[in-house]
């Protein structure tokens, strides 16, 4: 019972970080295969781990793989952030067919801090009133 679980876990595991390497082919841009990367790879990462920790059935490391999958639950979605908001910063465009930018006009361009509510909507306005012309 305990194989068919082992393998069952290791070809999902495998097949998300196949599909993980598929996404930074197809996707048409930095953003989207950042997404893609961070969701696949972390289930398919953690679905490995699993597998491992079944396959050895010792505590010690089960333990250690449980505080790997927690560690990898809490640190890729942070830095596939920082990634993207840096790519952001630095002009990289977003894919033609992306509906909503949220953070168009709504951050310094010169010290890259977020702006208020209020500040971001006058910048808004302002850029709007710009293209009419």
């Amino acid at each position: 019972m305990s194989e068919l679980l082992i393998y069952i876990l290791s070809t999902l595991g495998a097949i998300f970080a196949m599909l993980a390497a598929i996404g930074i082919l197809r996707m048409p841009d930095a953003f989207l295969r950042i997404s893609v990367t961070t969701k696949a790879a972390t289930l398919g990462v953690g679905l490995l781990l699993g597998a491992a920790a079944l396959y050895f059935n010792d505590f010690s490391v089960s333990t250690r793989v449980q505080a790997i999958i927690i560690f990898i639950i809490l640190t890729a979605p942070v830095g596939a952030h920082l990634i993207g908001r840096t790519s952001y910063f630095l002009g990289n465009k977003m894919w033609k067919n992306s509906v909503i930018d949220d953070l168009e006009g709504k951050y310094d361009k010169k010290n890259h801090k977020l702006l208020s509510e209020d500040v971001a909507e006058k910048n808004s306005r302002e850029k709007k009133e710009e293209e009419k012309k």
